[in-house]
């Protein structure tokens, strides 16, 4: 034991300088155990984390260096765990726990599209007809089949007649469980209606920005039609809602969906445009060039630029963690101060875990961080390696472009993967003709379009804005399209990304040779991820589909209806096809509404609907999914909605004991926004 701290110690000492960029990792660390945790856990633990988190940092103060180093990392730890806890319970609101069908009111504060291209709504302040205030959702989310009656304006009380329900849990244990990601949302409900929508009230007072985003969104696409214009609409407002499903593909498919988010890039290229625009204005006066500090000036105004694009943008984590970079560099100039980079990437982290903690869980969070950091680690190796070589100058901007497109393809390569579960194998070559035009084309054209725009001017930097976005959805479009260009992956198993951001980490952040530590957790990532064993049976928490696992790939018990938990089953098995085809691939008979099968030596049945159960008798432990409640009848186990909601999703894989079962909603196990009461 004695050994061990020495080494670590003499480790850390090494590292002096260079450890405050672990510091959001330390952090997101205790977010990550809380999240982890099977059981809420009591408020007293809440309270008592930061605490103890002051303690250990008070008593760092008297430790050696090394010691005092482990007391920081687990004070940081400690905070990290008490904010994910106390966001938490400070976003509690109701959740609705039954299925509503009636009138809806509620005031328009969000737009977008669904997976399957419906226009969507975010609406709050809900009145239901015959539910108490108290009970009622803070905010729900409805798609429209229907059309609209009205105009939908941003903070109109819009009114409708429509389906609700409650969050879904996970489509398969330990998969992605919309109700926590609902939670942080305050989205108590969501639903359809397929009746157009009445504007019961005008705009109010309030809602200025999102306004602001969607006119705007309406003035780029007036200007700019088809689906350039909704592209320039998503990248200056960060409004999505008019791209559409196929373009939305088509930039997935070839690694360039990064270019939609407001990132980086364009708040890069916007603050970098202002702060060069207003430091050669100022310098044209010669009394402000004289006896003015105007560079400070520049990056002032760059600054508010950069923050009224976040406000203007939606502010999702991607583009916060660009402004808090962009501010950093920006108020070091006007301090005369030198901003370190990962210095400024750690900052960021900080800031957002510490406003956001549930953003850690998420692909936005976790593939902005990968790339940047990736980046900036790079770039200071680069910046080192050319001291006092000599290099031609045509070579920097060609390299940096392929440097920055492969760095960062490699880096989120995984994440991308192990979230929606594809790859694209052509994403560097698309990236290296469009990444360009993006930088030098679109994102200038677009500063300029955004100042001439009070001016009635903007018409002709869209116009040349539109060429470049041309030029990039084509790309994707023909890229897209080539053969193999989008290939599936399995989803990988729980400790697979933590290992592979363990290993990215102490490759990117650790000083010396010790770095070369960090491939052993990556390649120990791949090999449990080649290895990643798919469940034998999967039952939806609906009762409504069951999939079997077939030497073909997996075979489901019907061709239509459960749509998305079809689509998520199968993109996680990595499998190429649609429901369609997955169903051909029933290994058991089918009659009408029944649908059977023999796995492991025990019998299963699906009953899709009341009659389905009609002399339906099943025993020698057999199994029955329903997709209505199931009187029992005969020796078997039963799986209908009744118990399928206690229970979540249900998946097993076939061992030589028989069946081995495991629940999305464990026995015992319950978080706080599963709803319901916790387990006694």
């Amino acid at each position: 034991m004695g050994r061990a701290l020495l080494w670590m110690q003499t480790a850390l000492h090494g590292q002096r300088g260079a450890l405050f960029p672990w510091a959001p990792v330390c952090m997101a660390c205790g977010i990550g155990v809380f999240f982890a945790m099977p059981v809420e856990p009591p408020v007293w633990q809440l309270w008592g984390a930061p605490a103890a988190g002051c303690l250990g940092i008070v008593l760092a103060r008297w430790a050696g260096f090394g010691m005092a180093m482990l007391l920081m990392a687990s004070g940081l730890m400690l905070f990290g765990f008490a904010l994910a806890g106390a966001r938490t319970h400070r976003l509690a609101a109701p959740v609705l726990d039954f299925r509503y069908y009636g009138p809806i009111e509620g005031r328009v504060i969000g737009m977008d599209r669904s997976a399957s291209d419906a226009v969507r709504l975010m609406l709050d302040r809900v009145v239901l007809e015959r539910m108490d205030p108290r009970e009622t959702p803070a905010r729900v989310r409805v798609s429209l089949h229907g059309g609209a009656a009205a105009e939908i304006r941003p903070g109109m009380t819009a009114l409708l007649t429509g389906h609700l329900s409650p969050p879904s849990g996970a489509v398969e244990p330990g998969g992605f469980d919309f109700r926590r990601h609902a939670w942080f949302l305050q989205l108590g409900a969501v639903g359809y209606t397929r009746v157009p929508v009445m504007a019961l009230a005008p705009p109010g007072e309030g809602l200025r920005v999102f306004a602001g985003r969607m006119w705007l969104s309406e003035r780029v696409r007036h200007l700019l039609a088809g689906e350039r214009g909704a592209f320039a609409a998503a990248i200056m407002s960060g409004v999505r809602s008019a791209m559409s499903r196929q373009t939305l593909a088509d930039l997935r498919n070839t690694n360039l969906a990064h270019l939609l988010a407001i990132s980086g890039l364009h708040m890069g290229l916007l603050a970098g445009v202002v702060f060069t625009a207003l430091r050669l204005g100022l310098l044209l006066v010669p009394r402000v060039r004289h006896f003015w500090p105007v560079k400070k000036l520049a990056a002032g105004g760059a600054l508010l630029a950069a923050a009224g694009y976040l406000a203007l943008s939606g502010g999702n984590v991607a583009t916060e963690r660009a402004f808090v970079m962009a501010a950093v560099a920006l108020v070091a100039v006007m301090l005369d101060r030198r901003a370190l980079s990962l210095r400024s990437v750690a900052l960021a982290a900080l800031v957002i875990l510490s406003l956001q903690p549930e953003a850690l869980t998420g692909p936005g969070f976790q593939m902005s961080f990968a790339a940047t950091t990736a980046l900036v680690a790079v770039y200071e190796r680069i910046s080192l390696w050319r001291r006092g070589r000599d290099l031609p100058r045509w070579l920097m901007p060609v390299a940096g472009v392929v440097i920055s497109s492969s760095v960062a393809g490699l880096a989120t390569a995984p994440v991308g993967m192990a979230h929606f579960n594809t790859a694209a194998s052509y994403g560097l070559v698309a990236n290296l003709v469009a990444v360009p035009v993006m930088g030098l084309v679109v994102m200038p054209l677009g500063v300029v379009a955004a100042l001439l725009m009070p001016l009635g001017l903007d018409w002709l930097p869209l116009a040349g804005m539109g060429l470049g976005l041309g030029w990039i959805l084509a790309v994707a479009e023909t890229v897209g399209g080539w053969p193999g260009a989008v290939r599936p992956v399995v989803a990988p198993g729980p400790w697979v990304l933590p290992l592979m951001a363990l290993g990215g980490l102490l490759l990117c952040l650790w000083r010396g040779r010790g770095r070369l530590a960090g491939l052993a957790p990556m390649a120990l990532a791949l090999w449990l991820w080649s290895g990643a064993e798919r469940p034998a049976l999967l039952i939806a928490d609906s009762g409504g589909l069951v999939g079997v696992m077939t030497p073909e790939g997996r075979g489901l018990s019907r061709d239509s209806g459960a749509g998305f938990v079809a689509q998520v089953w199968l993109e996680n098995d990595g499998a190429g096809r649609d429901q369609v085809a997955a169903a051909r691939l029933w290994p058991g008979p089918r009659e009408g509404r029944l649908a059977q099968v023999t796995l492991a030596g025990t019998e299963i049945f699906h009953a899709q609907g009341k009659r389905a159960q009609e002399g339906l008798l099943c025993g020698g432990g057999g199994i029955v999914v329903a997709s209505e409640p199931y009187v029992e009848g005969g020796d078997c186990r039963v799986f209908d909605p009744d118990r399928l909601r206690a229970t979540g999703a249900v998946a097993a894989w076939v061992t030589a004991e028989g069946l081995r079962w495991r629940q999305a909603n464990p026995p015992g196990h319950w978080r706080l926004w599963w709803g319901g009461r916790p387990p006694q």
